[in-house]
């Protein structure tokens, strides 16, 4: 049964690259065709070990033979990678979860640290997220919660001794309240 299955792959890899030929190079494609079929005709004799990498080397060949008609063409080879989320996007993903989906949520220090480190930052974790982190933060326990403590008083003092009247800093001076109010 599994040899019948290699046996239609192989077929296919034939037709596929049949179907090459015709489009371009007429006379190299024929040639290297034959070549191919010789192969299939050898794979009989050949054990599952070698008939593996041979259909190995056979689709490799293909994706280059792919790559070369799509540089003729004029369109571009270029494999997508799939888009990387920002440590900013993955601390707040983790904060929605935590709040939507209770069931799914994991614990993870490395995203409850960033949120704890920029939690103050208005456009790192904007309002929508910040009422959510502070019923986080109810349930912080440990050192975490003294530390994050510690840090807040020492922000509110050097903050309040600061004579200036920066928005942003009002913006931050309020967070940093409530975050006190929270865990006092």
């Amino acid at each position: 049964m599994k040899e019948l299955k290699r046996r239609k792959k192989l077929k296919q890899c034939g037709a596929e690259e049949e179907q090459l030929v015709h489009k371009t190079e007429p006379k190299k494609k024929k040639q290297k065709l034959e070549r191919t079929k010789k192969v299939e005709e050898e794979v009989e004799d050949l054990t599952a070990e070698e008939r593996r990498t041979l259909e190995r080397k056979l689709k490799k060949e293909r994706k280059k033979e792919e790559k070369k008609l799509m540089r003729e063409a004029g369109m571009a080879v270029r494999k997508e990678e799939p888009k990387k989320l920002s440590g900013a996007e993955l601390a707040l993903e983790y904060l929605a979860r935590w709040s939507k989906k209770p069931n799914e949520w994991k614990f993870q220090k490395t995203r409850q640290t960033w949120l704890l480190l920029h939690m103050y930052d208005k456009e790192k974790v904007p309002d929508e997220y910040f009422s959510i982190l502070l019923d986080y933060l109810e349930g912080l326990q440990g050192s975490a919660r003294e530390v994050t403590m510690q840090k807040a008083e020492a922000l509110m003092k050097e903050y309040d001794s600061s004579d200036t009247e920066d928005p942003g800093l009002l913006e931050k001076c309020e967070r940093i309240r409530k975050v006190l109010q929270l865990l006092s």
